[in-house]
């Protein structure tokens, strides 16, 4: 079996800007972001979809949402932000392991009906996402002290 690009990204096969990481959990930028530190959480274990998951993971993974979403607020300051995870392809799930993508919004995004769901033009350059990767480790870190 042929493994998804998220168990290549835990297992380290491919590089990723990764902001997060403990035992079971895996966080990292999205390579294709809707906005500002877009960033992805997933299990480490491959798990395809929220009805394969078991609580103690679903508890872990939660947790890690949690925290990579308070820290995208202090790094950026969005006005809000969105929490989404897609099941099975008729949902619009494109990688068969669970992901959740927390989605900063900011102002400028806002149409006064909606926020935009492409991904912006440009994901920026290898400097630029190390830098937003760089702002979200900090404010990680700081969670933690």
């Amino acid at each position: 079996m042929n493994k998804t690009i998220f168990e290549q990204i835990a297992d380290r096969e491919i590089p990723a800007n990764i902001v997060y990481e403990d035992e079971t959990v895996l966080a990292f930028m999205d390579a294709f972001p809707l906005s500002k530190g877009h960033t992805l959480v997933i299990p480490k274990r491959p798990i395809e979809n929220i009805y394969d998951l078991d609580e103690e993971t679903g508890a872990q993974v939660m947790s890690a949402v949690t925290k990579v979403s308070k820290a995208l607020r202090a790094a950026f300051n969005p006005k809000g932000l969105n929490v989404v995870q897609n099941n099975g392809s008729y949902a619009s799930q494109s990688v068969f392991h669970l992901h959740f993508h927390i989605i900063p919004r900011y102002d400028d995004e806002y149409d006064g009906f909606n926020y935009k769901w492409d991904p912006v033009s440009e994901p920026g350059s290898d400097d630029e996402r190390r830098e937003l990767e760089g702002r979200i480790k900090s404010e990680l870190e700081s969670l933690d002290e």
